[in-house]
C-alpha cells in the first residue's frame, strides 16, 4: 500500500463500518473509534473484540461527530452516487470540523484516486463510514473489496 494507515477508526454499524473494522483486524491494522452507548447498533450490542469505545449517549450522530472529529480524514462508502441518512451527516459534520473527506462510490472508488486523497491530507487514522446493511445489503463486501484493492496496490 503506497499510503501508511496507522489507525482505522468507525463506529461499529453493520454494513461499511463493520467491513472497515473487520478488514483491519484481518490485516492487523490497528482500530478503534466511537460507538453509541450501550454498544448500540442494528444486529443488538457491538461485539467486545472490536476496540470501540462507548460515547456517553445512546445517540448514533454523536459517535459520527466524535470519530470525525478523531481521525485525520473521513472515507465514506457508498454504492450510490449520491450521500444520504447518515452518511450525509457524516460529510456535514467532516465540512463544519474541517476534516477531509471523500465519498467512494462506484465510478468513484479507484485505487489512484483514494491514494490521491490519502496522500494529500496525509491520512493516518482513517475514519470509515456509510449504510448499514438494512438500507444497503451489498455494502459490506464493496467496502471489504475497495480496501484489499487499496491494500494491494
Amino acid at each position: 500500500m503506497r499510503v501508511l494507515l496507522e489507525r482505522i477508526v468507525s463506529g461499529g454499524q453493520t454494513g461499511a463500518d463493520r467491513a472497515a473494522l473487520d478488514w483491519a483486524i484481518a490485516h492487523d491494522i490497528a482500530h478503534g473509534g466511537w460507538c453509541p452507548g450501550g454498544r448500540r447498533a442494528e444486529d443488538g450490542r457491538i461485539g467486545r473484540h472490536y476496540g470501540l469505545r462507548e460515547t456517553p449517549s445512546r445517540d448514533y450522530q454523536q459517535r459520527t461527530r466524535w470519530n470525525v472529529r478523531d481521525s485525520d480524514g473521513t472515507l465514506i462508502f457508498s454504492r450510490a452516487p449520491e450521500l444520504s441518512g447518515g452518511s450525509a451527516y457524516t460529510a456535514r459534520c467532516a465540512e463544519r470540523l474541517g476534516k477531509p473527506w471523500s465519498h467512494v462510490h462506484p465510478g468513484a472508488d479507484s485505487v489512484e484516486r483514494i491514494t490521491a486523497f490519502l496522500q494529500q491530507h496525509r491520512i493516518r487514522t482513517l475514519n470509515v463510514a456509510g449504510p448499514r446493511v438494512s438500507t444497503d445489503p451489498g455494502i459490506y463486501q464493496y467496502v471489504f473489496a475497495v480496501l484489499e484493492r487499496l491494500r494491494a496496490s
